[in-house]
């Protein structure tokens, strides 16, 4: 009788902490990447692309990225070429860890959108999934957000984190090419956080 009061009571314990157990298990199951987008006048600017990496600087997965960057657009009747040929100046370093190149068309529409024509918080979503669609593994990656602010000017937002840290905010660093004063609120306020 002893032990099955013992018994009892351990279930009742064990049931008690089960939802405090559970709550510090819990994982993140998405990265929420965002920011003020500021549409810029003329040419060689608004072009930006917002990926993951993974501790080896190869792209798991491009969340977005301007589509003139990926398709260009056609001039006088010619077909379009690509954007980064026409400009190599646009998101020069997704082009480069992206290996635009070496991807075909249709690769690339399925990332690609229009270059927003309005003003506005711009938000991307990664569920920690792969460019094809399957679960990564543990470990650590990189978020990045590039944008072209006006041609030679390119300023890259990084952060690191852990597909076992908690929700919270990802610390972000920037690095800038060059300053550019009349394009420089292009991208501000970019958060990304794991939830």
């Amino acid at each position: 009788m002893k032990q099955k009061k013992m018994f009892s009571v351990f279930i009742a314990v064990m049931l008690l902490a089960m939802p405090a157990f559970a709550q510090n298990k819990s994982k993140t199951q998405s990265l929420e990447v965002s920011f003020n987008y500021q549409k810029q006048a003329g040419p060689g600017s608004n072009q930006y692309a917002v990926w993951i990496e993974n501790e080896k600087g190869e792209v798991v997965k491009t969340l977005f990225v301007t589509a003139y960057t990926t398709k260009g657009r056609s001039r006088g009747g010619q077909p379009a070429q690509r954007g980064y040929i026409v400009r190599p100046a646009c998101v020069p370093t997704w082009v480069k860890t992206a290996k635009a190149n070496e991807q075909t068309d249709e690769q690339l529409d399925a990332f690609s959108g229009a270059t927003p024509q309005a003003s506005g918080t711009q938000s991307f979503t990664w569920d920690f999934t792969d460019q094809q669609g399957r679960a990564v593994s543990q470990g650590k990656y990189k978020v990045l957000v590039e944008a072209t602010l006006y041609f030679d000017s390119d300023i890259i937002y990084t952060g690191t984190f852990s597909t076992k840290d908690k929700a919270g905010s990802i610390a972000l660093t920037s690095t800038l090419t060059a300053p550019d004063e009349q394009h420089k609120d292009m991208v501000t306020d970019v958060k990304a956080e794991l939830k």
